[in-house]
């Protein structure tokens, strides 16, 4: 029940976010790539304690996506997936050449003897994975938006996939809405999270069982 009130949320963003830029200009790609290599680079809006990049479109199961060239899709776990999973001893990556479909199995987290999947954000044919990730697990965790990236993807109809995520004022409508559904789940940790536009704690869920904690996560990871 919570997974598909989760997905009629999500759906309600996109048509919201539909309607709000049907009307605007959209500008040539050359032109937008030109202008991003002379901007500085974008600081992470904090939201509810959490990092989002504006310049990401996000799958409701807290991953994101960055397009890099016209097939070419850099994927990762966002920040508010990091908080939530803590700790990590390792994970598990697709192999070089694998096929992976947005919305379904990406990779698996290992923490504490138990696992739990995260979906993938974009569809396609994996090109690279992160080796750094692969020996150093936490660096997934301390930098999800920069050397903890997880894998790239050659992704054919990535516009099409792109159409399907979440960004701007809707991601971060979308945290503000994870933050209080965490809130609720475990209460204890309304203290850990973000107060006035403080972070949040990098292990949110530190104190609870096991057990509890997968099935937290795999209502948030969608998994």
């Amino acid at each position: 029940m919570t997974v598909l009130l989760v997905l009629f949320t999500f759906i309600a963003f996109l048509l919201i976010d539909y309607f709000r830029t049907r009307n605007q200009v959209v500008r040539p790609v050359l032109e937008a790539t030109a202008a991003a290599e002379t901007r500085p680079r974008l600081q992470p809006a904090l939201v509810a304690g959490f990092q989002v990049p504006e310049n990401l479109r996000y799958h409701p199961g807290h991953t994101w996506a960055l397009q890099e060239s016209p097939n070419l899709v850099r994927v990762g776990m966002d920040d508010f997936a990091t908080k939530l999973t803590g700790t990590v001893e390792s994970f598990t990556l697709p192999q070089r050449g694998q096929w992976i479909r947005q919305g379904q199995k990406m990779c698996t987290i290992h923490r504490d003897g138990t696992a739990v999947d995260m979906v993938s954000p974009i569809e396609g044919t994996v090109a690279d994975i992160n080796e750094f990730v692969a020996q150093n697990p936490k660096l997934a965790l301390n930098d999800p938006y920069g050397d903890g990236w997880l894998l790239t993807v050659q992704a054919p109809d990535a516009k099409t996939n792109f159409r399907n995520l979440i960004g701007g004022s809707l991601a971060r409508w979308w945290t503000e809405e994870a933050s209080n559904r965490l809130q609720q789940r475990i209460p204890l940790a309304v203290g850990a999270l973000a107060q006035d536009g403080g972070v949040a704690m990098n292990d949110l869920t530190a104190h609870i069982p096991d057990a509890e904690w997968v099935e937290l996560a795999k209502t948030f990871f969608l998994s």
